[in-house]
């Protein structure tokens, strides 16, 4: 059932899309626009733009649909949560879980498993669906933060694109990377000669990663990683293209007798909670595979 809202605007002046969005913050602007095209919104018992200037007295009536079903379907798989309050979750993700359905792989993903955790959700974009805000690689283990509505989902996306989350991952690399500390400054776009894949081209986009030689491990290096930007395998294509390969990374690097997939975990998360904007960090241990793969080069035999 649709729910009707109404309101008598108080002040002249302002869009028609802009004052139901002050009404509304659960509501993203984009969406209002879209029920505003559809019709789905009236001033004064009239269909109306979104750029229209409103008068103080008008009457606004708009109709939200309900929420249409995701066309991904809810999978019990297991999520290691972390926190969770009516905006957000905060998982854990273990490598192997791909977190969004895609050509390849259409179910049993970090999506799948969030609709069978929330199955009422209040839906984004009119769609009951979790938000992804930015990813995790399949075999890249660790921290995400998910919105369970617009607002949240609005209000993340901004965060990143101001770069204020913070995420930090620990990363083994061949070699013995020096200096210590650095940053590496690349842009980085599709491969031209292999278009499945990401590397250092002077066409692609800006991307930033800084670094920190936490210890030295045999012929490794283990690093904290932290990104500035969020590029598709930044991480991995980076310390390549300084010729100190990711361990276990079969795309960018070599393979490695002591793992079955690359060495990187996001171990650390920071941002703002969108309901209240108090600054939260949560951390993740190395999971098992890695925590094994370190002891394995620490001893050989």
């Amino acid at each position: 059932m649709s729910t009707r809202l109404q309101f008598t605007v108080t002040r002249a002046g302002i869009r028609l899309d802009k004052y139901i969005a002050e009404q509304c913050p659960e509501l993203s602007r984009s969406y209002i626009q879209k029920l505003i095209g559809e019709g789905l919104v009236t001033v004064n018992g009239r269909a109306a733009k979104a750029g229209m200037r409103l008068d103080i007295g008008d009457s606004i009536t708009a109709l939200i649909p309900p929420p249409t079903p995701a066309s991904h379907l809810p999978e019990s798989i297991p999520l290691n949560i972390l926190y969770e309050d009516s905006d957000i979750i905060v998982v854990d993700k273990p490598a192997g879980l791909t977190v969004h359905p895609a050509p390849g792989h259409p179910s049993h993903t970090l999506v799948n498993a969030i609709l069978a955790h929330c199955p009422h959700l209040p839906g984004i974009g009119g769609t009951a669906r979790p938000g992804i805000v930015h990813r995790l690689d399949k075999n890249t283990s660790g921290l995400m933060v998910v919105a369970k509505n617009d607002a949240a989902q609005q209000n993340l996306s901004s965060q990143i694109k101001a770069r204020s989350v913070m995420k930090r991952y620990l990363v083994l690399v061949a070699g013995h990377l020096s200096p210590e500390r650095g940053v590496i400054e690349a842009p980085i776009g599709r491969d031209p000669r292999h278009r499945k894949r990401m590397a250092v081209v002077s066409t692609g986009r800006e991307a930033r990663t800084q670094y920190r030689v936490l210890r030295y491990i045999d012929s490794y290096t283990l690093l904290e990683v932290t990104l500035e930007t969020g590029r598709t395998h930044q991480i991995r294509v980076h310390l390549s293209a300084i010729g100190y390969p990711v361990m276990g990374d079969e795309v960018y690097g070599t393979r490695s007798p002591h793992l079955k997939r690359q060495f990187v975990h996001a171990h650390h998360l920071g941002f703002r909670l969108p309901s209240s904007g108090e600054h939260v960090e949560f951390s993740s241990e190395l999971p098992p595979d890695l925590e094994q793969a370190l002891q394995r080069i620490s001893s050989p035999l």
